[in-house]
C-alpha cells in the first residue's frame, strides 16, 4: 500500500498566508469530527444498526440471527425461522447492517408479487432503507435499493436488466419457490452474481429431501457436494435418507432456524384434530364411480385425472363436475362419454356435501372468527353459498384479488364476517392473529403448506389458543394423503429439526 501526503495542503497555506485569512474554525472543526467519529465503524464484531432503528425493536432471536448470518456465515443464509417470527425483520437488519458497513451499495429484494409493496413499506419505515417497488416501465439503473416480483424478474427484458447491474445483496423471500432445480426463476437466481445473499423460507423443505440439496446449491454452490456425491453420500431418496445427523450439521453451517419455543417468547397453545367425516351412502357410490373410470375408458383413466377427481370429490361436486366437464371437451371415446354423464347425473343430484355439514358443525360450535383454506375456487364459491343458507356471513380470499381487494376482504373478515375461506394462494402473505380457528377443508400433499396456512394466525400477536381442525373423508384418497403427510413431516424433522404439531399424531382415521 502506498500512502502519500496530498498536496491540497500546500495551496491552502499559501492562500491563508496571502489573504490573511482565519486558519481555521474551532466549531466547525469539532463537528466535522464528531460526523466523522459516528460514521466510524470501530470494530467488526456486534451490531451496529439498532441504535439507528427508532421505529423498530428487534426482538433478542431477531438480533442474534442477524449477528451470526454476519460474522458466522458471511451473509450467505437460509433464514427458515418457524412462520411469523419476523424473517422479513431479520433480513432488514442484515441489510441495514451491511449498508451501515459501507459493504452494501445496491440490493435486489425478490418476492411473490402480493408482499412488494409490502415489503418496501416496511423498508422504509421500520429500517429506513429507501427501497422501491419496480414498476415495468422504469429503468433499475438508479435505483439502490429495488423490490421486484419473482415472476417480473425472470423474464426479459427484465432479467437483463438485473444482470447489468452488480448488486451488493439479494433477498429472496418465499425462497421455497425456487425448489425446483428445472424452472426459470431457478435458472435465473442461479445465474446472478451473489456477494451476499439471503433465502427466506420456513419451509426448506416441502416435498423431498432434494429441494433441499438445489437451494442450499444456489446459495453455496458445492456445500453439499454435487447431485451423485449428495445421493451417494446419505442414500437419499425422496422421503428416506441415512447420516442424517451429519448432513443436519452441514446444514446449519448454512441455515438459521428459530423454533417459537426458542424464543423466550410466551406462546399461545396449537390444538390440532384430524377429523374422520363419512360419506354419505350416495356421495360414495359417485365416489366409486370415479374409480371404475379407469377401467371403462383409457382416455379417462390418466393417473393425474383420476387423483384429481378424487381429491374433488372429497371437496365438492362443483370442483368434480367442472373437471369432469373439460375430459368431456376433449374427448372422443363414446363409451367413456356415455360413463361420464351417467357420473355427472348421479354427481348433480347429490343434495348433502358430508364435509361441508361437518365444517357448519365446527363454525357453529366455535362461534368466533375461523378461516377455512379450500384448493378449489369452485369449492370456495359453493361453501360460501352454503354457509349463506344457514345465515353465516363469509368473504371469500384469492390470488386472482389485487392488493386493493384483499386489503378490503381482510377489513370485511374482521370487522363484519365471521368466516373467511380462503384458496392457497389467497392465504399468502395475510396475518389474521385475531382469527383462533383453522378448518383445513382440503389437505394438500405438501405439509408444509399446512405449516404456512396455520401460521396466518398462529404468530407474533396471537393471544388465544388456536384450533386447527384437519378434515378428511375416510376410506378415499385423503386418507393416503395424511399418510404421507406424516412420512414427510418425518424427512423434514430428520434434517431441519422439529415442527411445530400440524398434524394430529394419533391418527382418527
Amino acid at each position: 500500500m502506498i500512502i502519500e501526503r496530498s498536496p491540497e495542503w500546500e495551496e491552502s497555506f499559501k492562500e491563508r498566508l496571502e489573504q490573511q485569512d482565519n486558519w481555521d474554525n474551532w466549531a466547525l472543526y469539532k463537528m466535522t469530527y464528531e460526523v466523522e467519529k459516528a460514521n466510524l465503524i470501530t470494530e467488526f464484531t456486534g451490531l451496529q444498526s439498532p441504535k439507528y432503528l427508532p421505529n423498530l425493536t428487534p426482538l433478542a432471536h431477531q438480533l442474534d440471527v442477524a449477528q451470526t448470518v454476519i460474522e458466522k456465515m458471511n451473509g450467505k443464509a437460509i433464514l427458515a425461522d418457524e412462520v411469523g417470527l419476523g424473517k422479513t425483520i431479520e433480513a432488514g437488519l442484515i441489510l441495514k447492517e451491511y449498508l451501515i458497513r459501507g459493504q452494501v451499495k445496491k440490493a435486489l429484494i425478490l418476492a411473490p408479487a402480493s408482499l412488494i409493496n409490502q415489503w418496501a413499506d416496511e423498508l422504509n419505515n421500520k429500517f429506513n432503507i429507501p427501497a422501491i417497488p419496480y414498476k415495468k416501465k422504469s429503468s433499475i439503473e438508479y435505483i439502490d435499493i429495488v423490490v421486484m416480483s419473482m415472476d417480473t424478474a425472470k423474464k426479459s427484458p427484465h432479467k437483463e436488466q438485473i444482470y447489468e447491474q452488480n448488486y451488493d445483496m439479494i433477498i429472496i423471500d418465499e425462497a421455497h419457490k425456487l425448489k425446483n432445480h428445472k424452472t426459470k426463476i431457478y435458472e435465473f437466481v442461479q445465474s446472478l452474481k451473489k456477494k451476499f445473499c439471503l433465502l427466506l423460507t420456513a419451509t426448506p423443505i416441502q416435498n423431498d429431501v432434494f429441494e433441499l440439496f438445489y437451494l442450499i446449491s444456489l446459495l453455496k454452490p458445492g456445500h453439499l457436494g454435487n447431485f451423485e456425491v449428495f445421493q451417494e453420500a446419505f442414500s437419499a431418496s425422496k422421503h428416506d435418507l441415512d447420516n442424517d445427523e451429519f448432513l443436519k450439521e452441514l446444514v446449519n453451517q448454512v441455515m438459521v432456524r428459530n423454533r417459537r419455543q426458542d424464543t423466550g417468547i410466551e406462546w399461545s397453545n396449537r390444538k390440532v384434530q384430524n377429523i374422520s367425516i363419512q360419506f354419505t351412502e350416495k356421495e360414495r357410490e359417485v365416489y366409486d364411480m370415479i374409480l371404475q373410470l379407469k377401467d371403462v375408458s383409457p382416455v379417462f383413466s390418466g393417473s393425474f385425472s383420476m387423483i384429481t377427481l378424487q381429491k374433488e370429490m372429497c371437496s365438492s361436486k362443483e370442483a368434480t363436475c367442472l373437471t369432469l366437464e373439460n375430459m368431456i371437451q376433449n374427448s372422443n371415446d363414446e363409451e367413456g362419454l356415455e360413463f361420464v354423464h351417467k357420473l355427472m347425473e348421479k354427481l348433480m343430484s347429490l343434495e348433502i356435501n358430508s364435509k361441508a355439514e361437518k365444517t357448519y358443525e365446527i363454525i357453529s360450535e366455535a362461534n368466533d372468527k375461523v378461516i377455512i383454506f379450500t384448493e378449489y375456487r369452485a369449492s370456495q364459491i359453493y361453501l360460501q353459498w352454503f354457509l349463506h343458507t344457514k345465515g353465516i356471513k363469509s368473504v371469500l380470499f384469492n390470488g386472482k384479488f389485487n392488493k386493493s381487494k384483499r386489503d378490503y376482504m381482510k377489513h370485511l373478515f374482521k370487522e363484519q364476517a365471521q368466516v373467511l375461506i380462503a384458496t392457497e394462494a389467497g392465504g399468502e402473505g395475510i396475518n389474521l392473529q385475531f382469527c383462533h380457528h383453522v378448518i383445513n377443508y382440503d389437505l394438500p400433499w405438501n405439509p408444509m403448506k399446512l405449516e404456512q396456512r396455520i401460521g396466518r394466525v398462529h404468530r407474533l400477536g396471537q393471544e388465544h389458543d388456536v384450533q386447527i381442525y384437519n378434515l378428511a373423508i375416510a376410506n378415499t384418497i385423503e386418507q393416503n394423503i395424511l399418510d404421507l403427510l406424516q412420512t414427510k413431516i418425518d424427512v423434514f424433522e430428520k434434517v431441519v429439526g422439529e415442527l411445530d404439531e400440524i398434524l394430529a399424531f394419533k391418527k382418527s382415521i
